[in-house]
C-alpha cells in the first residue's frame, strides 16, 4: 500500500519522496526483503531492548498506548514503534519517550534507503527498518512494537526474542492481503508467537482460538488465554485484573469508550506475564490516565475547525473503518440524540458493512474524499448509505462538511463525528491545528 507522507523539513521530504517512490508494486507480504535490508544495515533489529510485540485488528495501537505509558509511569523508558501516522511522519518512530527530530529522522531514511538498492521493499519495509536503527542506537529500557498488517509476514515480524508477544481483537480487514477467512486471520496474527515466550490475548470464539492455539503450539510459544490464564473486566468504576500471580484494582483508562478497558487489560497482561520489565501497581494505576492515543474517540478540543461548529456543538474524531470500530462507535453514540457523521473510506474498505450498525443512530452523514489516496467517491458512498436509510449528502472537504453545522440555531447540541479512516483523521488533526509531541 502507497503511503503519501509530507513534511515541512526539506530534508526529510527529499526521503519521504524516496519513500514514496518505492516500488509500489511489490507491496506484498513477506520477510526476504526486510530482512536482507536489516542485513546490509548490520541487523540492528538483533540489538533492541526488550520487545513487547502487539498484534490485531482493532486495539493493537491503543495496547501499545497503554504499555508505554505504564513502563514510563515506573519511571523507565520505551521505543515506540506505530502506523500510520495521522499528521506527521515522525509519530511513527519515538525515541525514549521523544518523537524522531526531523534532522535524525532524515539521517536515519537516507542511511536506509542509500542500503536499499536493488531490494525494492516497500514504504513500510523502509520505514521498519529505519526504526530499528534508530532503536538500536538510543538506550532505552523497552521497545513497544505495533504489528503494521497481519503477523506472521509483517516486516516487523523479524524481531527473533520478543519479550512478550500480544493480539487485540481480531477481525476482517485488509481483506486484499489477508482474504476473509477470520481462522486463516488469527492464524496469521498468532504468527507473532516465539518459541519460549508469551503469547497473550484476549479471549475468542472456537473457530479462532482453534488457530491461535494451534500456531502458538507450533511457533513453541506459551499460549496465555483470557478466561482461562487471565481475566479482567470493568466494574462499578473500577478496571479489575487478575491471573495465578497479580491482582489489580485500577482506575477505568482515560481514553473514551468502553471498549478500551479490554485494550488496557490485554497491556497489563502483558506486562503481567513477562519478568524483565518491572511495573507497579502504582505505575498501572497512573497509566489508565496517561495513555494518549489520537483520534479513536477523541473528542476535538477548541482549534480552527470546531470554531466552525455553534458553540454548543460537538466534534469528534475516530479513525476506524471496518464493522468492528463501527460496532464501538455505534455503542459509544447510540444515547447521543443528534448525530451528524462526516465520512470519508479507502477505496479497499467496505462502506456498506461500515454504516450498517449506524443506520439506526445517525440522523445524516456528510460524505469527503480522502485527499492524496484512492478512495470510495462522495457520490457512491451517499448512494450506499441511502440505500441503508441514512440521509445523506456530500461535500468537497472536511472545512465545508463541518461548516455546514455552523448555522444550527442555538440548542441545537449537534455531535458531529469525523470517520471512516485514520488519513481523515490526520487530515482533521491538522485542520484543528493538532501537533503531535
Amino acid at each position: 500500500m502507497v503511503d503519501h507522507a509530507r513534511s515541512d523539513d526539506p530534508a526529510v521530504q527529499l526521503q519521504l519522496d524516496r519513500l514514496t517512490a518505492l516500488s509500489p508494486g511489490r507491496d506484498t507480504l513477506g520477510l526476504e526483503r526486510i530482512t536482507e535490508l536489516l542485513d546490509r544495515l548490520g541487523n540492528p533489529h538483533r540489538s533492541l531492548p526488550p520487545v513487547f510485540h502487539v498484534a490485531g485488528t482493532n486495539g493493537k495501537g491503543s495496547t501499545c498506548a497503554f504499555l508505554r505509558a505504564a513502563i514510563e509511569a515506573a519511571g523507565l523508558t520505551a521505543h515506540v514503534y506505530t502506523s500510520p501516522h495521522l499528521v506527521r511522519f515522525n509519530e511513527r518512530i519515538r525515541l525514549a519517550g521523544k518523537l524522531v527530530s526531523d534532522e535524525r529522522l532524515a539521517t536515519l531514511l537516507a542511511e536506509t534507503l542509500d542500503c536499499a538498492e536493488g531490494i525494492n521493499p516497500s514504504f513500510f519495509e523502509a520505514t521498519t527498518a529505519a526504526a530499528f536503527l534508530a532503536f538500536s542506537r538510543t538506550p532505552a529500557d523497552a521497545c513497544v512494537i505495533e504489528v503494521g498488517l497481519g503477523g506472521r509476514l509483517d516486516a516487523t515480524n523479524v524481531i527473533e526474542r520478543p519479550l512478550v508477544a500480544g493480539i487485540a481483537h481480531l477481525g476482517i480487514d485488509h481483506e486484499g492481503f489477508l482474504g476473509s477467512d477470520i481462522a486463516v486471520i488469527a492464524s496469521e496474527k498468532a504468527g507473532i508467537a516465539k518459541r519460549g515466550r508469551a503469547l497473550v490475548t484476549q479471549e475468542y470464539p472456537e473457530p479462532l482460538a482453534g488457530p491461535i492455539e494451534r500456531t502458538a503450539q507450533d511457533n513453541g510459544a506459551e499460549w496465555i488465554a483470557r478466561g482461562r490464564d487471565w481475566m479482567g473486566a470493568a466494574y462499578r468504576g473500577i478496571l479489575h485484573y487478575r491471573d495465578s500471580e497479580n491482582r489489580y484494582r485500577l482506575p477505568l483508562p482515560g481514553l473514551a469508550g468502553a471498549h478500551q478497558a479490554d485494550n488496557a487489560l490485554l497491556a497489563i497482561a502483558m506486562l503481567s506475564h513477562q519478568r524483565e520489565i518491572i511495573v507497579p501497581e502504582g505505575a498501572l494505576k497512573a497509566a489508565m490516565g496517561w495513555a494518549d492515543w489520537p483520534a479513536r474517540l477523541q473528542q476535538l478540543g477548541s482549534g480552527p475547525l470546531t470554531s466552525l461548529l455553534p458553540s454548543d456543538g460537538s466534534l469528534w474524531l475516530d479513525g476506524g473503518h471496518n464493522v468492528l470500530a463501527a460496532n464501538v462507535l455505534a455503542e459509544h453514540f447510540s444515547e447521543t440524540p443528534s448525530l451528524h457523521l462526516v465520512m470519508g473510506m479507502l477505496a479497499n474498505k467496505d462502506p456498506a458493512g461500515f454504516l450498517t450498525p449506524l443506520a439506526g443512530i445517525a440522523k445524516s452523514a456528510t460524505f469527503v474524499p480522502v485527499d492524496g489516496h484512492a478512495c470510495h467517491s462522495p457520490e457512491t458512498l451517499a448512494r450506499i448509505a441511502a440505500d441503508l436509510g441514512i440521509r445523506g449528502d456530500t461535500a468537497s472537504g472536511l472545512e465545508i462538511a463541518v461548516a455546514k453545522f455552523g448555522s444550527g440555531s442555538a440548542g441545537d447540541r449537534e455531535t458531529i463525528a469525523i470517520i471512516g479512516s485514520l488519513y481523515l483523521a490526520g487530515e482533521a488533526l491538522r485542520l484543528n491545528g493538532y501537533i503531535p509531541e
